[in-house]
C-alpha cells in the first residue's frame, strides 16, 4: 500500500506543473473567450478598448491570440502590428489568396460569434497552415480574434 501511495504521489507531483505550463499556441476556446472579454471592452469603452488593443494588452494579446477590428469603412482600427491600422482589412487576403477580410465582414453579426477558416503563417514559420478567427460585429466595429487549428 505504502508503494502504491508513494507512487500516486510522484504522478500527481509532475503531472500538476506540466498541466499548469500553457501549451505554445492558444486554443479555440481561449480565443472566443478573448473576443468575448473584448466586446465587453468595446461596449464598456469603445476608445479604451481600441487603444488597449492596440497596446497588446495582456488581456488582449497572449501568445498567438489577439483582438484585430475594422470599422464600418473597412479600415483596421486595431491589430498588434500598428502598420496594419489604418490599411485595409476588409482586402485582406489569406495565404492561399483567398478574400479574408470580406469573409470576416460577410460573418460579422451583433451578438454572434462565428468561425472563419483560412490559411495563415504561424509565427516564426514559412509554410502556411490551417487558422480559424471567431469573428463579431461590436457598435461600429467587426471583431475577431483567430487561432491555429491543432496538427
Amino acid at each position: 500500500m505504502r508503494t502504491i501511495l508513494t507512487v500516486t504521489a510522484v504522478l500527481i507531483a509532475t503531472a500538476v506543473p506540466a498541466l499548469a505550463q500553457k501549451a505554445e499556441y492558444g486554443t479555440s476556446e481561449e480565443a472566443r473567450a478573448m473576443l468575448e472579454q473584448a466586446v465587453a471592452a468595446v461596449k464598456e469603452d469603445h476608445d479604451a478598448a481600441l487603444q488597449a488593443f492596440n497596446k497588446g494588452d495582456a488581456r488582449f494579446k497572449d501568445r498567438d491570440l489577439y483582438v484585430f477590428c475594422g470599422d464600418e469603412e473597412g479600415k483596421f482600427t486595431a491589430h498588434p502590428n500598428q502598420d496594419l491600422v489604418g490599411t485595409s482589412m476588409r482586402e485582406l487576403k489569406d495565404k492561399a489568396g483567398e478574400p479574408l477580410g470580406e469573409r470576416l465582414y460577410g460573418a460579422a453579426t451583433e451578438g454572434e460569434y462565428k468561425e472563419v477558416a483560412y490559411m495563415w503563417t504561424r509565427p516564426n514559420e514559412e509554410k502556411p497552415t490551417q487558422k480559424s478567427s471567431f469573428v463579431t460585429k461590436v457598435e461600429d466595429q467587426v471583431c475577431a480574434v483567430g487561432y491555429y487549428q491543432p496538427e
